[in-house]
């Protein structure tokens, strides 16, 4: 069959030819995409293999403080919608695979090597904003020891022009308060994607590479001690990986091409989903608090 019968095959059946992965951004850049989860997930029962020890268990106000119910405001109910893309270990993965790196995500790299804190925000704000009302650059203490990465706006984000607001924001300062953190005073908190994607769908590869080099410089300006991702793109984005977050949580990993470490956590919206991970959930935060009491 020549490449013109099977493209016309596939075109009357409405499939798209596959193509192979792109080779990852080079050095100072960052991986393009989040990768396709691997669909097998370890038994429900199986304990992650390097977790370290638990801290001592959580006093009355920690535990209440993760595990309290989240009531809505009739606002917040009417965008429960937008938690929906925000999935768990056990729920399919994204199916995008990733495009080649083009020479325009390769100059805005270069354009914003040099950027201080203002003016990326405000290179940003000079974006295409891809349909999103406005960017959503990030927030909280620009020198902090940790840096929180979720995987793109929400609605409620995008009308506010904060990450994580709403329920899932707000369950995820509890989470926070619990170990003494605050994106007020230690944590830095922001998103892969600083534009909302159409329909609240998970981004796609030619939207992490447009705003890849707006995160690397941030992490470039920050150099924090910890990356926390949050959610499965999150991970698997900044982890250039295909394994699911079910098996990348439990453990510390290497951000690729940095001296820097990587904690895998379920995203708050999940969460809220799923109460009954709120116990994973709370040993992913006293890993954090151990790295933040080592420091």
């Amino acid at each position: 069959m020549t490449p013109g019968d099977r493209k016309r095959m596939l075109d009357a059946l409405g499939l798209v030819d596959w193509q192979p992965r792109a080779d990852r951004m080079t050095a100072g850049t960052g991986a393009t995409q989040a990768a396709v989860a691997d669909r097998q997930e370890p038994a429900p029962d199986r304990a992650p293999r390097t977790v370290q020890p638990d801290l001592a268990t959580p006093g009355p106000a920690e535990k209440a403080a993760v595990e309290q119910p989240t009531a809505s405001t009739p606002a917040e109910a009417a965008a429960a919608p937008d938690m929906a893309h925000h999935d768990g270990p056990d729920e399919p993965a994204s199916t995008v695979d990733a495009s080649p790196v083009d020479t325009e995500t390769t100059s805005a790299a270069g354009e914003v090597a040099r950027m201080d804190w203002d003016e990326l925000e405000a290179w940003l704000a000079g974006r295409d904003h891809r349909g999103a009302t406005r960017p959503v650059f990030g927030i909280g203490a620009r020198d902090a020891d940790v840096l929180i990465v979720g995987e793109a706006p929400g609605a409620n984000e995008d009308a506010q022009g904060v990450p994580f607001v709403g329920r899932a924001g707000k369950l995820l300062d509890r989470m926070l308060a619990a170990i003494g953190c605050s994106r007020d005073t230690n944590v830095y908190i922001t998103n892969i994607c600083k534009f909302r994607p159409p329909n609240n769908r998970d981004p796609n590869a030619d939207e992490v590479a447009a705003d890849w080099p707006v995160l690397e410089r941030q992490i470039e300006l920050m150099d924090p001690k910890l990356v926390v991702a949050v959610g499965r793109v999150a991970a698997q984005t900044l982890l250039d990986s295909k394994q699911s977050l079910g098996k990348l949580r439990g453990t510390l990993h290497r951000y690729p091409r940095r001296e820097l470490d990587v904690l895998v956590t379920y995203h708050p919206a999940f969460l809220l989903r799923s109460p009954g991970q709120k116990a994973k959930a709370w040993v992913d935060l006293k890993q954090i608090a151990r790295r933040i009491a080592a420091q």
